[in-house]
């Protein structure tokens, strides 16, 4: 065991949660997790699994390499620093269980939804919110609903619908810069123990659908999600567009 993996063992914990991508510990600091990212692919709220080789250590590089530029940008993040291949240090954050979506183009549900062809350019970013919940699908909700039902504060879902179009201003030009079309993406956030909202999660082909600028070709778990093959490649192929 290298002194890299011995410093994690040091700080990984009691495991805390298992999501359907990631694990997250405690470490000997209350006010820091260690995330371990997972190979483990799921779609369609869990109905389809698999395992895409490679995809955790991908995902956690492309997080650790986009949160810092994020926080140069003014958007606060839980990210701390990455610890290996698939595990990073974050601040430890209480999720706001509200999922936020900013959409750029019609795709997915949302065309399927409303009717609107695949592809269709949108005026404005819309923002939309979903109920983070697995057993439920992640429903659909509005602002309303977050607040009657105690989901979210009014500070906190204003300044949440502020940092997502922040992150939807700095990652559009970024991504187009490096020959990719950013349609869609799902955000998390959370709040530290000061009470500060704070961009949590991760920001990756997982959570966002890339196109390529040219071909339209699909860089993201699309691939995984419609069986169009050639996961590995699209997901390699974007973290070396966004690292190189």
């Amino acid at each position: 065991m290298n002194d890299s993996q011995n410093d994690v063992s040091a700080l990984r914990g009691e495991l805390r949660y298992e999501g359907k991508a990631k694990r997250v510990y405690a470490t000997p600091d209350a006010l820091q997790y260690v995330v371990e990212y997972k190979d483990d692919a799921t779609a369609f709220n869990g109905v389809k699994k698999a395992q895409i080789s490679g995809k955790g250590a991908i995902n956690n590089a492309i997080t650790a390499h986009l949160y810092p530029q994020l926080e140069a940008a003014g958007i606060p993040t839980h990210f701390v620093r990455q610890l290996s291949g698939n595990e990073q240090l974050v601040k430890a954050v209480t999720i706001v269980p509200v999922e936020v979506i900013v959409r750029n183009v019609a795709a997915g549900s949302f065309s399927k939804r409303l009717g609107i062809e695949e592809g269709t350019v949108l005026a404005r970013p819309v923002v939309e919110y979903c109920y983070k919940s697995d057993a439920l699908g992640d429903p659909l909700i509005n602002t309303d609903t977050a607040l009657s039902l105690g989901w979210a504060t009014e500070e906190q879902l204003a300044r949440i619908r502020e940092l997502a179009l922040k992150v939807q201003a700095f990652l559009t030009p970024f991504f187009a810069a490096r020959g990719i079309r950013l349609i869609d993406f799902k955000l998390e956030f959370g709040t530290l123990a000061s009470g500060e909202v704070v961009l949590a999660d991760e920001i990756s082909p997982d959570t966002c659908r890339f196109w390529d600028a040219e071909t339209n070709e699909k860089l993201d778990k699309d691939r995984f999600r419609r069986d169009l093959g050639g996961v590995e490649d699209a997901y390699s192929e974007m973290l070396r567009r966004i690292t190189a």
